[in-house]
């Protein structure tokens, strides 16, 4: 430091600092130069200055007792000299501060000086990129890749200036008709990569790279409209930031990368040199830009949620979710409080210390929130909520500025950052978080919401969502996210002039726009547009396609988002057809919605008022070993009136005509077929049929069943869509309302399918209502029986009810505890599992369930009373299996249960026809069961083998038993059909059906000869004939087709019962 004049005696050689001390740069003459001229000086005016300063100490003195005297002569109290005193004793205090603080500061910077002059080397030194950050690695060699290709980049970019970006400026703007690029020239300098980051792990289909990008360049691109004689240009530019490139999706031919996608995840660091900026802004049009917009506007490009898509192969799949993908998922960020904070606010030129006016800044991304300003306050509390898309992890971060609000210039209070990584990683994330650059904390709670394509969590959310104060705005329950493709055919303006056409998508009161394409009616945007949705069955999307001018409609489309819950994975992608405009003026886009679900252990939904909890319902009964008699065990049980009042639906899927064509070969230069299948949704449950390669007008005739119930406005949903590898496509919908269904019984109608530009079904509906008998079982399973299809699972005969209602008695858990017990009622493959009533022996459920019987003789139904895990009780257990005993046995053995009461099975058959007739005694040969119709529709001869009883046995052993059939007079093979053969039986089941295509009135003519043979050795081909009968067709009623035994004759004989 330098020493001035007034410094006093110098000092002497001894007080000196040693040579090492000093800066290398600094000459000896530096420090012996202010002892030599300190020793010349006289005494005498040092004498002086030494007066002078007791003098003018005295007058100061003097001078603070002014106040005082003035106060004494004017009559004043002390209080305003002690006020004086306070006011004077405070700015000396504030300046002592901040000379102290000045002097902290030089003394910090001095020694930053000496600590950077010893460290010097080291920035000559190459350090590996290890040792700071180890998950950062240098590539050198490809900066001298890049190096050495820098100049054909140029080539490349002038061409794709001048041919590609040249045309399209001068159609954005009838003022820059003329536009041109008059020089480019990527200069010497080129572009360096610092280092790479890999993330390994996070996609098996993709590779994920951070490049530490920095790029200071002599790039010179001189533009020109010559129109308006004004020349302008960019002449160097730099750009440092932190570049994430993504190879996917890994394919398994050449190149092995599908494309390459590019971004800054956060916004970087970019300057530009314009040359003549003023006269381009001159232009008009462009007047209201500025050179700060321009270059906000080039840097947003190129930040999420933007994305530079580079394909690598052609016809690459779904470009549009590569450009715009899904959101990785959402983050609702409490911003709850602050705690801590520095005082900014000074008042009385800073004598008196305030507060501040504190509000947070919170960003992730381009997605940016303000809260509301808290005045006069160092520990605010907002409360507010705001929900943000995130789309990479990891990467992303969300951060957090605290600032106190001034008139003038907002001061900073502290600053906050945490990668989304770790909100993924917990779920939620509730905890103060220290704030940098200042002091105090702020209370965040953060919760990772997951996209779930599954529309029964819908109410679910709703429900949380409606338990949830948030402000500003309310919980969203749903995200949409709209991929904007292309329009067809859209009107021409006046004049017969194409369009500029742009498009405005709203919902409520949130509307985003498309950019426009200018002088274009077919125009392509492939632009991706999300909202957050409150409620998405009352919610729509309203789109309106404009001119840019936003004067003119060219067509607008309303759709009500409610249609997407019901859609396959929530997503329509397909044409829509726009109102208000051309004939054939349609738009393709597609919709995506996801519910946002947050799945976390912490979650707790409330409870709906009314309900009565499980505790409930142990509190009425007694206790174990209470003196207070229990109440009799219930004889009978008293379910609802709506028990067993269920319908059948049975759907048959017939058939389609003119299916569009979805399948592509030779990279779509072929054009095939499709390979359909139907979907259907109904009651909560899903079906689907098989599927019909190769085929635009396929036949299922398949049949499903459902048990539904007589709530009004019930639909069936229809789905068709095309096999493919990948993804399926879609070829249609269609819904039914089941309203007229379950009102006349009967449905058989072409169903035209929606959203697609061909195509038709064919469905037949039957309601089946149930009814009290069991006299007619036989004979409902022989109609099942022709009307099964070989495609089809095995239709229903029966439906079954039952009514689970309490349990008593129940053993207590290790002799003293309560269990916490459930009922499972499982019939075959479907079991139904009641609530859980917490720590009672004797539980009430009063709940039911209905089952599909297909066998009502051989199925079984069994009922189980288990306890929750963790409870250790061994579960109680009954298992009764449905005979043809009566029902009044079958009540004294459920009765008969030690520990549960429930109502007597209901098994309802579905017809009725009358009574059995008794049978025929069987013939010594025995018998074959058959039944023989005509089906008109299909114009086909159907017979159905059941089974045969008994058979002859020649032998030792029972024979291999096989039913042959033949259509007489032919003999040949073309009519002849076999079943299966069934091993040492006299009784075998075969259930097999056959068909022959012939008209009715040759039917009539034939005869059908079914023989009964059995094989009479492994090693011979002989067959042994067990017994044969002939049908006459023209004596046998084929509209019924009602199954018969018919006894067997031997060869001589012929004839049937």
């Amino acid at each position: 430091m330098e020493h001035g004049p007034g410094d006093g005696s110098s000092p002497s050689p001894q007080d000196q600092p040693s040579a090492p001390s000093d800066p290398p740069d600094q000459p000896p003459a530096a420090h012996t130069k202010p002892d030599l001229s300190s020793g010349n000086q006289p005494a005498g005016p040092g004498a002086a200055a030494e007066a002078l300063a007791v003098l003018t100490s005295f007058g100061r003195r003097l001078l603070v007792l002014v106040p005082v005297y003035l106060a004494g002569a004017m009559g004043l109290s002390v209080g305003f000299v002690l006020f004086g005193l306070a006011l004077y004793l405070g700015w000396r205090r504030v300046r002592d501060e901040k000379e102290r603080s000045l002097r902290v500061a030089r003394r910090l910077l001095d020694d930053e000086e000496r600590l950077t002059a010893e460290t010097l080397y080291l920035s000559h030194r190459e350090l590996p990129a290890w040792v700071s950050f180890p998950d950062v690695e240098k590539v050198e060699w490809l900066n001298k890749i890049v190096a050495q290709i820098w100049p054909f980049l140029g080539q490349y970019m002038e061409k794709l200036l001048a041919e590609t970006v040249a045309p399209a400026v001068r159609g954005s703007n009838p003022h820059l008709q003329t536009f041109t690029f008059t020089r480019v020239e990527l200069g010497e300098k080129p572009l360096r990569i610092l280092g790479v980051k890999v993330h390994p792990g996070q996609n098996k289909e993709q590779i994920l790279l951070d490049l530490n990008i920095s790029y200071v360049g002599d790039i010179q691109i001189d533009v020109e409209v010559k129109k308006y004689f004004c020349k302008a240009g960019v002449k160097g530019m730099q750009l440092h930031g932190v570049l994430r490139v993504i190879l996917e999706p890994l394919i398994g031919d050449v190149p092995i990368v599908g494309a390459v996608s590019m971004f800054f995840i956060r916004r970087p660091t970019l300057d530009i040199n314009w040359t003549g900026m003023t006269n381009l802004l001159d232009i008009p049009g462009l007047s209201s830009l500025s050179d700060t917009m321009i270059m906000d506007s080039i840097a947003a490009f190129l930040v999420l949620p933007n994305r530079l898509l580079v394909p690598l192969v052609p016809d690459l799949h779904d470009v549009a979710q590569l450009r715009s993908p899904l959101p990785r998922g959402i983050i609702r960020i409490h911003l709850l409080a602050a705690r801590g904070l520095s005082s900014k606010d000074k008042y009385v030129k800073g004598l008196i210390e305030g507060k501040s006016d504190p509000y947070a800044l919170v960003r992730v991304g381009t997605q940016a929130f303000c809260s509301r300003v808290i005045d006069e306050e160092l520990n605010p509390q907002w409360g507010e909520t705001y929900e943000v898309i995130v789309h990479e992890v990891p990467g992303q971060e969300i951060e957090v500025e605290v600032f106190d609000k001034d008139p003038d210039k907002d001061d900073f209070l502290g600053r906050m950052k945490l990668d989304v990584g770790k909100v993924l990683q917990a779920g939620v994330l509730d905890d103060w978080f220290p704030l940098q650059g200042g002091q105090g904390q702020v209370h965040l709670k953060l919760e990772w919401l997951s996209l779930l394509p599954d529309a029964e969590k819908l109410e679910q959310v709703l429900q949380w969502n409606r338990g949830v104060s948030s402000r500003p705005e309310p919980p969203s329950a749903a995200i949409l996210v709209v991929y904007l493709d292309r329009a067809q055919d859209l009107p021409l303006k006046k004049g017969n002039k194409e369009p500029n056409p742009m498009v405005q998508l709203s919902i409520q009161d949130v509307t985003q726009e498309s950019k426009a394409v200018y002088n274009n009616n077919c125009p392509v945007w492939e632009e991706a547009f999300r909202f957050f949705l409150q409620d998405p069955q009352s919610q729509e999307l309203d789109v309106q396609v404009k001119d840019d001018s936003r004067a003119l409609t060219l067509g607008a489309l309303t759709l009500p988002l409610a249609r997407l819950l019901t859609a396959s994975e929530l997503t329509l992608d397909q044409w829509f057809q726009l109102s208000s405009s051309g004939p054939n003026s349609r738009l393709y886009m597609k919709l995506i919605m996801r519910i946002l679900y947050l799945d976390s252990s912490e979650v707790r939904f409330p409870t709906v008022p009314g309900t009565a909890g499980a505790s409930d319902l142990d509190n009425e009964s007694p206790q174990t070993g209470s003196s207070v008699d229990a109440p009799p065990r219930p004889f009978h049980t008293t379910p609802d009136s709506h028990f067993g009042t269920e319908n059948v639906l049975r759907i048959h899927v017939l058939e389609a005509q003119d299916l569009i064509a979805k399948d592509r070969f030779l990279g779509g230069l072929v054009k095939g077929k499709s390979d359909p299948y139907v979907k259907l949704k109904l009651a909560g449950r899903s079906f689907r049929s098989r599927v019909v390669r190769e085929d635009l007008n396929p036949r299922w005739n398949e049949v499903f069943e459902v048990i539904v119930t007589s709530i009004p406005g019930q639909e069936l949903g229809v789905e068709v869509f095309d096999k493919d590898l990948d993804k399926d496509d879609f070829l249609g919908r269609c819904k039914v309302s089941l309203t007229a269904v379950l009102n006349s019984g009967f449905l058989d109608e072409w169903l035209t399918l929606e959203d697609v530009p061909s195509g038709r079904l064919h469905l037949r509906l039957e309601r089946l209502t149930p009814r009290p008998t069991a006299a007619e079982l036989e004979e409902v399973l022989q109609v099942n029986s022709l009307i099964q299809t070989q495609k089809s699972a095995e239709l229903a005969a029966a439906l079954l009810s039952v009514y689970v209602e309490r349990a008593e008695d129940l053993p207590l858990r290790k002799g003293t505890k309560p269990p916490s017990p459930y009922a499972s009622i499982t019939v075959g493959d479907t079991s139904h599992k009641t609530k859980t009533v917490s720590q009672t022996s004797a539980p009430i459920w009063d709940e039911s369930a209905s089952f599909l019987i297909r066998k009502p003789n051989t199925e079984s139904l069994e009922l189980q009373i288990l306890v929750s895990q963790h409870s250790g009780v061994e579960a109680h257990s009954h298992s009764h299996s449905y005979s043809s005993s009566p029902l009044s046995e079958e009540l004294e053995i459920w009765e008969g249960l030690p520990h549960t009461t429930s109502s007597a099975p209901e098994l309802r058959q579905r017809l009725t026809h009358g009574d059995s007739p008794l049978e025929a005694p069987i013939g010594p040969l025995g018998q074959v069961r058959l039944t023989v119709w005509y089906y008109s529709e299909e114009r086909k001869l159907v017979s159905i083998v059941h089974s045969c009883r008994s058979l002859r046995q020649n032998g030792r052993d029972p024979p291999d038993p096989y039913v042959s059939l033949l259509l007489l007079p032919d003999k040949n093979r073309g009519t002849k059909r076999k079943t299966s053969q069934k091993k040492k039986t006299l009784n075998p089941e075969f259930n097999e059906r056959f068909e022959w295509e012939l008209p009715l009135d040759e039917a009539l003519r034939r005869k059908l000869e079914v023989s009964v043979k059995s094989n009479s050795s492994f090693m011979s081909r002989e067959r042994e004939l067990l017994g044969k009968v002939q049908l006459d067709l023209a004596e046998t009623d084929l509209s019924q087709g009602a199954a018969q035994w018919y006894d067997l004759m031997d060869d001589k004989d012929k004839g049937s019962s």
